[in-house]
């Protein structure tokens, strides 16, 4: 399920609607935010003429899955997050 968040930030970051789909269902990087409590995947993806990872931000609720938000992310910032423990592979 896409939030209504969600469907704000693509349209003003003009990412394609199928995009996040399609990031969650092929991601082979998963991980738990500690601080947030929510869940992260990471993949590169042909965005605005770059091969450039996006993390995507998603609940688990119930039988459902809640997509809450999709953005690039930076190297460093992945690095950081994984190095201080905000982030746990899953």
């Amino acid at each position: 399920v896409y939030t209504s968040h969600l469907e704000f930030r693509l349209n003003i970051r003009n990412i394609p609607y199928h995009l996040p789909r399609k990031i969650f269902q092929e991601a082979n990087e998963r991980y738990y935010d500690n601080l947030s409590k929510h869940y992260i995947v990471l993949y590169y993806v042909q965005f605005e003429g770059k091969s450039r990872e996006m993390a995507l931000v998603y609940d688990k609720k119930k039988d459902l899955i809640e997509i809450i938000t999709v953005h690039p992310i930076k190297a460093y910032q992945k690095h950081s997050r994984i190095n201080s423990g905000r982030w746990k592979r899953i």
